[in-house]
């Protein structure tokens, strides 16, 4: 199974972001934007997540743009049921998807927003869980059939066909689909559902346990799709030696326990299964299997800047080599400054990952 390896391109209205300069001018504009896509295409990565939330400028906007403003560049587009009903999403998704020769991605988001803001009223977590469920399955029939008729609880199409398709080439028949969400609810949804479950920066432990439970899940519940794949999503941190990425990121922290170079922390993010996860984390300690700085998360630090892998280029591929070795394959990474560090760790970290993996050798 190839592996893939994405980057994370900052969707956001206010500038300055763990790091990143407050008073960079165009922060968001449309060339900031692309030079950032283009350099991910110069520096081997395979395209970015773009994050959704209301107030954030439109993420399938910001991904239909740089798509084409670049030739290789997959934009990993973050989108939610009830923002998006699921027939409008495929035949907008199928479009982008043939007009940018196959390169779109999609990332699930099931979490709580401001509803209120656009109009929606999803209920507790059960309902928008099923409520995704439902959404994905209209979803992928309206990519790979015609004239569907789906009558669910949340969504209904009847005799409804996609018309312009999304391009299939080789096993690929429709975009991939990414999901996360830790709580029981959200990896029943995965298990039958989605094509890759994301997980957070959790150790090793944590994760492969989460991935022989959904492996188990995925079984029980009479999953119906190629098997479920396993991505990350974490902040690395990576300098040209192990003491001076310390020193760095212990810097870091200590502005952001300062309260500079961090952004409040999401409410949202806090009452979820899986950031909960993250923030119990510290209570094992600062730093765990070997490189896994868990201080982040005590300052200010959510979703994937929770915890942070941190070393030199070597230390963090070998740490990243450790999840692959548990059936990660897809990986989103990220650190800022975010451009700088897109060449940074495409040049250093990258070279690092591409290949099997190769056993440790065995003294005579």
């Amino acid at each position: 199974m190839s592996l893939e390896f994405l980057w994370y391109i900052p969707n956001q209205v206010q500038p300055g972001h763990r790091g990143d300069d407050v008073v960079v001018e165009n922060h968001n504009s449309l060339q900031t934007l692309t030079s950032h896509a283009r350099a991910l295409e110069e520096h081997g990565w395979g395209g970015a997540l773009i994050g959704t939330g209301w107030g954030r400028p439109d993420t399938f906007t910001v991904a239909t743009a740089l798509a084409a403003q670049t030739t290789t560049f997959q934009p990993l587009i973050a989108i939610r049921p009830g923002y998006w009903r699921p027939a409008n999403f495929a035949s907008a998704a199928a479009t982008l998807d043939h007009l940018s020769g196959g390169r779109v991605l999609i990332n699930i988001v099931s979490g709580k927003d401001n509803l209120a803001a656009y109009g929606d009223g999803e209920g507790d977590q059960a309902h928008r869980y099923a409520r995704t469920r439902e959404f994905l399955q209209i979803v992928r029939k309206l990519w790979t059939e015609e004239n569907v008729t789906y009558q669910g609880e949340h969504f209904n199409v009847t005799g409804s066909t996609v018309a312009l398709r999304p391009v299939v080439r080789g096993e690929r028949r429709h975009p991939r689909l990414y999901f996360g969400g830790a709580s029981p609810a959200a990896e029943e949804v995965a298990a039958t559902e989605a094509d890759v479950q994301l997980f957070w920066g959790e150790p090793l432990d944590g994760v492969a346990e989460r991935i022989e439970r959904l492996k188990q899940l995925s079984e029980k519940l009479g999953r119906e799709h190629a098997p479920l794949e396993f991505g990350l999503r974490v902040t690395t941190l990576v300098r040209d030696t192990t003491d001076q990425a310390w020193a760095d990121a212990e810097a870091k922290v200590a502005e952001m326990a300062q309260g500079k170079g961090g952004t409040a922390r999401d409410q949202n993010w806090q009452a979820a299964v899986g950031q909960r996860r993250l923030l119990d984390l510290a209570a094992r300690g600062e730093v765990l299997d070997d490189n896994l700085y868990t201080t982040p998360g005590r300052f200010g630090g959510g979703g994937a800047g929770t915890t942070w892998l941190v070393g030199s280029a070597a230390d963090v591929a070998r740490s990243l080599r450790r999840y692959q070795e548990l059936g990660i394959t897809h990986f989103v990474l990220s650190d800022t400054p975010y451009l700088p560090e897109i060449k940074r760790q495409g040049d250093q970290l990258l070279p690092l990952l591409h290949g099997p993996i190769t056993p440790p050798s065995i003294p005579d």
